[in-house]
């Protein structure tokens, strides 16, 4: 009789495995990346990685999905609160922590746009796509809503227009990001210069 696993136990299993694609993902980019990848660097077998994940399509939608609902029950939680600056909160959703443009760019980018250009014409992929843009343009949306309902920013522009502007932004810079050399991207640059049409678009001092 084999031994029980415990629930804490096969989830921190499964959370081991998503490191490790994220990894693999990163290093190898989305097309290249295969099941055997995955199974080397998280140290499994074909079935303790197939308990979990029925393919690498599974696999990768679940590092995406489990990031951004993290990231919108977050979100959630500091708008419940008295917000301080939703400037502030804009810019380290955009930028991060420092709140500042830098030349780094998210080193899973090059492969989430991989993942949905390659599965443009696959119908769940495609859903799975706009389900995953609406949730990324709330985040956005929400704050630049309750900035202009509590008067911090200008509602001159529909904060959904400029939630919208905002993930061209940066989808524009993943695809730039995947095909040229970091010194032609000038992404620091790039970005001081969006950050300054927020501020105007906003109304921000």
């Amino acid at each position: 009789m084999s031994p029980k696993v415990s629930k804490e136990h096969k989830e921190q299993r499964r959370a081991n495995i998503l490191n490790a694609a994220k990894d693999v993902f990163i290093e190898h980019g989305y097309e290249h990346t295969t099941m055997k990848h995955i199974m080397d660097a998280a140290n499994v077998s074909r079935g303790g990685l197939y308990q979990y994940f029925s393919n690498k399509e599974d696999v990768f939608e679940t590092i995406l999905e489990e990031d951004i609902q993290l990231y919108l029950i977050e979100l959630a939680e500091v708008l419940r609160e008295n917000v301080h600056s939703h400037w502030d909160l804009l810019l380290e959703t955009i930028y991060g922590e420092e709140r500042q443009p830098n030349d780094e760019m998210d080193p899973l980018a090059p492969s989430k746009l991989e993942f949905f250009i390659t599965g443009r014409n696959d119908k769940r992929r495609r859903e799975y796509g706009k389900t995953r843009y609406y949730n990324g343009f709330k985040i956005y949306a929400d704050i630049i809503k309750q900035g202009q309902q509590k008067g911090e920013f200008s509602t001159k522009f529909d904060s959904d227009v400029i939630a919208r502007s905002i993930i061209a932004f940066i989808d524009g810079l993943a695809l730039d990001h995947s095909i040229l050399p970091k010194e032609d991207l000038k992404l620091k640059q790039q970005s001081a210069l969006f950050m300054d049409y927020l501020k105007i678009t906003l109304g921000v001092e």
